[in-house]
């Protein structure tokens, strides 16, 4: 059976990508503020809107990975389990995170309806992905095929 290479390497991107978009696109901004007087350091309440729109933007485009990464995490750490390994699971785990950045760096670039509809459309993607990749390991599973 071919191994799961592809997709646990684009899940361990898909945890790279989550952190740089916190490390960059928040905490640098907030120990900036912070160094510069701008901001004290509790300056920052979650439940009070601050920063720029970009900055607000950053933050939700943040929060949208760590709310997709358990689901992309689920399907390709099963499949890796079961060893549902194809080269489709590559293709299908590459076109995800191929989306997933782009739904992020939209998400950041701009709240123009025009960005809106293309982030959707990169939405809809990864959710097929994703469904196909889940599809795929459950015929695997259901056809007993496990090692």
């Amino acid at each position: 059976m071919p191994a799961m290479h592809i997709p646990l390497l684009c899940l361990l991107g898909f945890v790279l990508w989550t952190v740089l978009l916190v490390v960059v696109g928040i905490a640098a901004v907030r120990l900036t503020a912070i160094a510069t007087g701008k901001a004290p350091p509790n300056g920052f309440p979650a439940d009070v809107p601050h920063g720029s729109d970009r900055y607000r933007r950053t933050m939700r485009a943040h929060m949208n990975c760590v709310e997709n990464l358990p689901l992309f995490a689920s399907v390709v750490l099963t499949g890796a389990v079961v060893h549902a390994g194809s080269p489709l699971m590559d293709t299908l785990a590459l076109t995800y995170m191929g989306a997933r950045v782009l739904h992020s760096l939209l998400h950041i670039a701009s709240g123009e309806f025009a960005v809106i509809a293309v982030r959707l459309i990169s939405y809809v993607v990864q959710l097929v992905c994703l469904s196909w990749m889940g599809l795929l390991v459950a015929r695997v599973i259901m056809s007993g095929r496990l090692v």
